[in-house]
C-alpha cells in the first residue's frame, strides 16, 4: 500500500518520506531462515520410514511451525511496508497499520524541539530514534528512522523556516527522499 498523497493540502511539499529501517525485519527474517533450515533437516530426518506414525506426526508439526513463522514474517513485512514517516513543509505525519490504520499529524509550528538518539549498532546501521517535542504532554518517539541525523537536520530546517516566517516564500520543490 503506497502513501496516500491525497492527504496533502494544496501547495504542501513533501520533504522526507521513509519507512522504518529494514533492521525491523532482521529478527523475523533470521528466524524464518533458521526455522526453514531446521524444517528441511527435519524433513530429511523424518522421511526414512513413512509407516511410522510418530515420524509423520513430527514432520507435520515441523511443517506447521514453519508455516506459523512464515505467516508471522509476512505480517511483519506488510506492517513495515505500510508504516510511513513523512515530513512536509507544514507537518510531521506518522501512519501505520493494515486493517486498522492509525496516524498522528504534528503541525511544524507546534514543535518545540527535535532530538535524535542512536546507540552503536544504530550508528553502524545509520538509523535511530527521532524525538519530537510539541505542545502535547509527552515527547513523541519515532523508532528506527533511517538516516535519523539527516531527517533531524531537515526537520529542524523546516522548523527554522516556519519560525522565521519563510514558509510562505517560494522555494524550489525538492524531490522527496525515499
Amino acid at each position: 500500500m503506497g502513501y496516500p498523497k491525497d492527504v496533502l493540502t494544496d501547495n504542501e511539499r513533501v520533504v522526507v518520506h521513509k519507512h522504518p529501517h529494514i533492521k525491523a525485519l532482521l529478527g523475523p527474517g533470521l528466524l524464518l531462515v533458521l526455522v526453514t533450515a531446521l524444517g528441511g533437516w527435519a524433513g530429511i530426518w523424518f522421511s526414512g520410514d513413512s509407516g511410522d506414525a510418530g515420524r509423520t506426526t513430527a514432520a507435520i508439526a515441523a511443517g506447521l511451525v514453519w508455516l506459523v513463522v512464515l505467516v508471522w514474517f509476512l505480517a511483519k513485512l506488510v506492517s513495515w511496508r505500510t508504516t510511513h514517516f513523512v515530513i512536509t513543509d507544514r507537518r510531521v505525519m506518522f501512519r501505520q497499520g493494515v486493517i486498522t490504520r492509525s496516524g498522528i499529524d504534528i503541525p511544524v509550528r507546534r514543535i518545540n524541539s527535535v532530538q535524535f538518539r542512536h546507540g552503536p549498532i544504530d550508528r553502524i546501521l545509520r538509523t535511530g530514534t527521532l524525538i519530537v517535542e510539541s505542545a502535547s504532554d509527552d515527547p513523541l518517539e519515532f523508532d528506527d528512522i533511517p538516516g535519523v541525523e539527516k531527517v533531524h537536520a531537515l526537520l529542524y530546517a523546516e522548523l527554522e523556516d516556519t519560525l522565521d516566517g519563510d514558509d510562505d516564500a517560494p522555494r524550489a520543490a525538492a524531490p522527496p527522499t525515499a
